[in-house]
């Protein structure tokens, strides 16, 4: 039919915008659509469990700062990446992170195997002053994070966001939350989010 020919579809600019959304949504659902009934895209790796109340605090404060804007925590399947930063990530590291944080640019290192590479003393003095552990960094200070209290207030209110997308956290978890923040600065949640990251993959092959 001389209405769908191209001549119609490249005079007519909102139908040649109709036709392109439907093919590229056609196209992405046709790629997306199948991940979500792949085990090992949905289901966590072993051993990986929720972050804790310290964690997801420290979480949001890593997102606060922008700490993902330079960092990113996706290690491509390259060798080269393999070789510099770890295994590669996959899909089960990331089943309880809402939103995910792969991030696109590494003006700093990769930090998706960061958990237990160094001390937690390491971080706490890279923070406050990067260039005292690594000498030729950019990083900005961030002394603030050792005065700032953690938000306990507001922690079973996120967990419990969390719970409803998913993430299975127990109600006697939620309860404990503002506990485990209890005395906790920023800089120590912070850490204890960095000290999580990875942890679980380094090992598989």
């Amino acid at each position: 039919m001389k209405f769908f020919s191209h001549e119609t579809l490249e005079t007519k600019l909102p139908w040649l915008i109709i036709t392109i959304v439907i093919v590229v949504s056609i196209g992405g659902l046709a790629q997306i659509i199948p991940l979500f009934f792949q085990q090992s895209m949905t289901e966590p790796v072993v051993g990986l469990k929720p972050y804790t109340a310290l964690q997801l605090e420290g979480r949001d404060i890593y997102i606060r700062e922008g700490c993902h804007s330079c960092h990113s925590q996706m290690i491509r399947p390259f060798r080269s990446e393999a070789e510099r930063y770890g295994h590669y990530s996959v899909a089960g590291e990331f089943v309880y992170d809402h939103p995910f944080q792969f991030g696109s640019h590494r003006r700093g290192p990769d930090l998706a195997r960061i958990g237990g590479k160094f001390s937690d003393e390491w971080h706490r003095i890279h923070m406050v002053n990067p260039r005292a552990v690594v000498q030729d960094s950019n990083m900005p200070n961030y002394p603030w994070l050792e005065k700032n209290q953690a938000d306990a207030k507001t922690i079973s209110a996120r967990m419990k966001a969390l719970k409803l997308v998913g993430v299975p956290y127990t109600d006697a978890q939620i309860t404990a939350a503002p506990g485990e923040l209890a005395g906790k600065t920023e800089m120590d949640a912070l850490i204890a989010y960095m000290q999580a990251l990875g942890i679980h993959v380094k090992s598989v092959r």
